[in-house]
């Protein structure tokens, strides 16, 4: 499947007269103005992990959670959160392990990146602060971990947002060689799998951030101010071991944890997502799938709406957040 092919459709913007001003509008490059100050943040022991996490909105309303990816942070969201706050909504954004303020409580853990770890730490998250329920919404890593909590534990996802739909990692399929175009997008993906890629994101983690940042959001004028704010993250000790781990598991080069394994086999049958969900394809998106959302539609079984986003890349949240703010109001709604 050629990546590089994209979609070209328009959002409809019907929801946007809904919304109140925003920081950021969809269209609109980041201006570094909408962000979650530092001293801000919270911590709640969950699982294994002690979770830094943004909070917003009424302490009583309806749950959000927003996931972000990599290489990035819950910055992506700081103009997401306002937007869904001001319309009664409890934002939660946490620090994926590995990112931020987040830490694993024992030394002794693994420094894991499988996608069952990733999905089974929010959901330990979910119960530390006594979430029976959310609509989880993310991109990159976070949609995958969005894909999997609705697919598995449909009872704990309200609705689910996710950009380039279905992103359930199949380990099998991961052996099958892609067209070299498609390939080259995944240029990190096998330099990670060497020692030399492992030295590489310790060494330069910053231009390699940046050069990411540039390659997949072509149109994204992020400021230095926007782009230190998440470096910041990168600076977690286990940032490195936790990234290059996730990367090689894909690639079936690192194993996982035994502990894991009962999840990773239920994944591995692709299972179907019945909750309402809204996917969302960005124009400029090396990752895009091809077919505007037909390479993934059978898996999505329940109420369902499919966007397409023309002139945003990758980070969708951080570069068209009304549009991303919009379609978690509207999958609420489905």
């Amino acid at each position: 499947m050629d990546r590089r092919t994209f979609s070209r459709l328009v959002l409809a913007g019907t929801a946007a007269a809904a919304l109140p001003a925003a920081p950021a509008s969809a269209s609109a490059p980041a201006s570094g103005s909408a962000h979650f100050p530092a001293h801000t943040l919270k911590q709640v022991k969950a699982g294994v992990l002690n979770v830094g996490y943004a909070e917003s909105g009424p302490s009583r309303g309806p749950v959000v959670i927003l996931l972000h990816g990599f290489p990035y942070d819950i910055q992506s969201f700081g103009a997401v959160a306002p937007l869904l706050a001001a319309r009664g909504y409890r934002v939660i954004v946490p620090y994926l392990r590995g990112h931020g303020t987040t830490r694993f409580l024992s030394d002794r853990t693994f420094r894991n990146g499988q996608q069952a770890a990733v999905a089974l730490d929010i959901l330990a998250l979910m119960d530390a602060l006594m979430i029976e329920k959310a609509v989880i919404a993310g991109f990159d890593w976070g949609s995958r971990t969005a894909d999997i909590i609705a697919a598995l534990w449909p009872g704990r996802c309200k609705a689910l947002v996710s950009v380039s739909g279905y992103l359930i990692t199949d380990l099998a399929k991961n052996k099958e060689p892609l067209p070299p175009q498609a390939e080259y997008a995944w240029w990190y993906q096998y330099y990670f799998a060497t020692e030399r890629g492992r030295l590489g994101l310790e060494r330069y983690r910053d231009e390699f951030v940046r050069l990411l940042w540039k390659t997949v959001s072509p149109t994204w004028k992020f400021d230095d101010a926007t782009f230190e704010r998440t470096a910041a993250s990168f600076t977690n000790p286990d940032w490195v071991p936790v990234v290059i781990h996730n990367y090689r598991w894909r690639l079936s080069l690192a194993e996982g944890e035994p502990r894991y394994d009962d999840v990773e086999r239920r994944l591995a049958g692709a299972p179907k997502i019945a909750v309402p969900t809204i996917t969302i394809d960005a124009e400029l998106d090396p990752f895009t799938p091809a077919g505007n959302g037909s390479g993934y539609r059978d898996r999505f079984t329940g109420a369902y709406e499919h966007r397409a986003l023309r002139g945003v890349g990758h980070n969708v949240p951080q570069e068209a957040p009304r549009a991303f703010a919009e379609a978690v109001i509207d999958a609420d709604r489905l």
